[in-house]
């Protein structure tokens, strides 16, 4: 079995990370990890903290891929494969969404899509493919989606600074048969292997690992 984790920030690009890409990368070998999945936080906050104009016109979604390349570049080295991912909040509400198999494209407009919110953006999202999973719906300020637009919840969110109320999520995702995922939300040292999945082979690429997911053929670690 494959151990992954699908939860993961990196201090090149979300605020609150307090990891770099090689010392991310060391500690997820050493755990036993086969892959990741950089899902830097895509908000207006990366931005004010990368000191980019969402609505400006340099390459917004270049620099937000920044973390993912860094830790991707690492994990070639040590034969650690890495998954390109993000984690979404809308200016809507405080709630964050897990993206997998997404096109540069479809995050190329930050300023126009955090304006959007869930229930414009999930259908776009579908039609492209992309699958978009509540991360910690019921952590203090975060409140569920209404299922319709949910491919899925995470079950088990395992970051020791929150309390994620796992138990919640795991009957919201029962309720409506929404995909269940497990994740560290890693963020710092203490935060490394608290969560992710178990599966019986490797993706090849980040398009192949959003379908994994969606045929939900794999094992929560941590639940």
């Amino acid at each position: 079995m494959y151990k992954i984790e699908p939860h993961l920030h990196t201090t090149h690009v979300s605020q609150c990370g307090r990891m770099e890409a090689a010392d991310i990368v060391a500690a997820y070998k050493a755990a036993g990890y086969s892959a990741l999945i950089v899902t830097d936080h895509y908000n207006r906050t990366t931005f004010d903290y990368l000191d980019i104009d969402p609505a400006g016109n340099s390459d917004r979604i270049g620099a937000f891929l920044e973390g993912y390349r860094r830790v991707k570049a690492e994990g070639e080295k040590c034969g650690l494969r890495v998954f390109k991912g993000a984690e979404l909040r809308f200016d809507e509400s405080e709630n964050d969404y897990l993206l997998y198999g997404w096109r540069n494209d479809l995050l190329a407009e930050p300023d126009k899509l955090f304006r959007m919110g869930i229930a414009a953006f999930a259908p776009i999202a579908r039609a492209e493919g992309a699958l978009l999973i509540q991360a910690h719906p019921y952590r203090r300020g975060c409140t569920p989606a209404i299922a319709c637009y949910l491919d899925g919840v995470e079950v088990v969110n395992n970051n020791p600074r929150h309390e994620s109320y796992n138990a919640r999520a795991r009957e919201y995702a029962d309720e409506f048969g929404l995909i269940a995922l497990s994740g560290s939300d890693c963020h710092r040292p203490e935060d490394v292997a608290r969560g992710g999945i178990l599966i019986d082979k490797l993706p090849s690429d980040s398009m192949q690992m959003a379908r994994m997911l969606r045929s939900r053929n794999y094992q929560l670690i941590g639940e």
